[in-house]
């Protein structure tokens, strides 16, 4: 069994309590405006070229079968309709300008890579997260695979949008101790239009999760001028939930563009200014008022 990988971040301490592993896997079912890993989007592996990384030493020409890849006197230019997404110019490149978004990982070889740093996640309380994307559009490797950590006594976070099946929660909630669960909007419109998706069965999963008893770690990504008049409307929701642990608000930042570029897509980043943390500290303390743990 295997699935499509973005990247493994080991030394996490942001997906979690304690040091994590955090395993990204490609494809979502939510486009938000706002996103900070435009190559975890699609479901198709992608090639991301960073030019000014780019030493041109033409190594990238010489393994490339599809001529994908040319270097003249004006530089090293990449056609994408030519590249098949083989990976073997990222493997060859000198300069690291290249890398594939979306290698297919199995369950076998991914698992003695998660257990490397089993002894840090013992002695930080951490473990390892699944993330994405949205690691929940592969339910079946995803229960597979936490269950190969269980059975190894690694602790484990599921981080999701939420916008999934109720069977990739059932089939991931026996081998799961906490979901980061994110809301962006409870206004079905401004959720619509922050993600292109409405947010009907991302509520109903949260409350679905609740029922089952399962711990929950809400996340509210907090972009000026986009979801920031949701924060009472999430508060009123977030104290109706029986197993929630804590949450997070998690503030702006636009300094993804550059991968935007680099995999060629539109940068959608929001032009609004990062909150200060004169705001956000405003914002976590509204959250605390309302009798919610919240963590920075």
């Amino acid at each position: 069994m295997k699935a499509s990988i973005i990247d493994i971040k080991k030394f996490a301490i942001h997906d979690g309590d304690g040091i994590r592993t955090t395993l990204f896997l490609k494809g979502c079912p939510l486009k938000c405006v706002w996103c900070h890993n435009p190559e975890s989007i699609s479901f198709d592996p992608q090639l991301s070229y960073i030019e000014k990384k780019c030493i041109g030493c033409g190594e990238c020409v010489e393994v490339c079968d599809t001529g994908a890849h040319t270097i003249d006197e004006n530089g090293h230019k990449l056609d994408r309709e030519k590249c098949v997404a083989c990976g073997k110019c990222e493997e060859a490149c000198l300069g690291e300008a290249l890398k594939l978004y979306g290698k297919k990982m199995s369950v076998d070889e991914l698992v003695p890579i998660l257990l490397e740093d089993k002894s840090f996640y013992e002695s930080s309380g951490g473990g390892i997260t699944l993330s994405g994307g949205e690691c929940l559009m592969q339910p079946e490797f995803c229960a597979e695979l936490l269950k190969r950590m269980k059975e190894n006594g690694v602790s484990t976070a599921v981080d999701t949008c939420g916008f999934v099946n109720k069977k990739a929660l059932d089939a991931v909630m026996p081998y799961t101790d906490v979901f980061l669960f994110d809301i962006k909007a409870i206004d079905e419109d401004v959720h619509e239009k922050c993600t292109g998706q409405k947010n009907g069965i991302i509520l109903e999963n949260l409350r679905y999760l609740d029922d089952c008893g399962a711990k929950i770690e809400v996340r509210y990504p907090y972009v000026p001028g986009m979801n920031d008049d949701q924060c009472e409307k999430i508060a009123d929701l977030l104290c109706t939930l029986k197993n929630l642990t804590k949450m997070r608000v998690l503030p702006y930042h636009s300094f993804a563009g550059s991968k935007y570029d680099a995999v060629e897509m539109e940068n959608t980043l929001p032009k609004v200014e990062m909150p200060t943390a004169e705001k956000m500290k405003e914002i976590n303390q509204y959250f605390i008022s309302r009798g919610i743990c919240v963590v920075e």
